[in-house]
């Protein structure tokens, strides 16, 4: 009987505590709300190596939709399949969707076309960021400009830190220059521990385009 007892002592303090610690995070998250009081757009960089950096920022962009913003898609680099999220969205009327014309490509490589083509992209990307009706914006592996010396990074950073007040913009991208970091709001790192692909399975519609 006592032991039963103590059982039951010891099982009020540990939900006394657990009580306690939550409403020291309920208290500290609550704070944070209080002083985050700033309205206006955030810059997002989604980097490294791991698979999911476009997925989320599609992700995003759906949920921005759900809200009526108007978005804008700039895809970076061109691959031989249209992808799900082209097939997807491209015909939505919140939507502007733009791949980068003949220019940065797996498959094919002429770096004469792919830096005319990325210059093209980027005065597009700068058009956009100038344009107040615009909420959101996908820069989808606009790293790879940069990484290859297509575009400079402190006219990107300029572009991207005069832009109206309340848009919003996601790069992604496995790298990221210093200068675009700098300015960004939130920084989140996709990791690569694992990958199907090492594991035997072919790319697949839905997953991987």
């Amino acid at each position: 009987m006592s032991q039963h007892h103590g059982d039951d002592s010891a099982t009020d303090q540990d939900s006394t505590r657990y009580q306690q610690r939550m409403a020291t995070k309920k208290r500290i998250v609550d704070e944070r709300i209080a002083r985050a009081d700033q309205e206006r757009g955030v810059l997002i960089v989604l980097k490294g190596n791991g698979k999911g950096k476009s997925s989320s920022a599609f992700g995003t962009m759906a949920r921005a939709m759900g809200h009526g913003q108007r978005c804008a898609v700039i895809q970076f680099i061109k691959g031989r399949r249209a992808t799900g999220e082209y097939l997807f969205f491209n015909d939505h009327p919140q939507v502007d969707f733009h791949v980068m014309g003949h220019g940065f490509s797996w498959e094919v490589r002429d770096p004469a076309r792919e830096r005319q083509a990325a210059q093209e992209a980027w005065a597009l990307a700068e058009r956009l960021l100038a344009d107040d009706q615009y909420h959101f914006l996908l820069f989808d592996e606009l790293s790879y400009m940069i990484k290859y010396g297509y575009l400079d990074a402190e006219r990107i950073a300029q572009a991207l830190s005069t832009r109206p007040a309340h848009q919003n913009v996601m790069i992604t991208g496995r790298t990221m220059a210093r200068e675009i970091q700098e300015i960004a709001d939130t920084i989140s790192i996709i990791h690569d521990e694992r990958h199907a692909f090492r594991l035997g399975v072919k790319a697949q519609a839905g997953i991987e385009y």
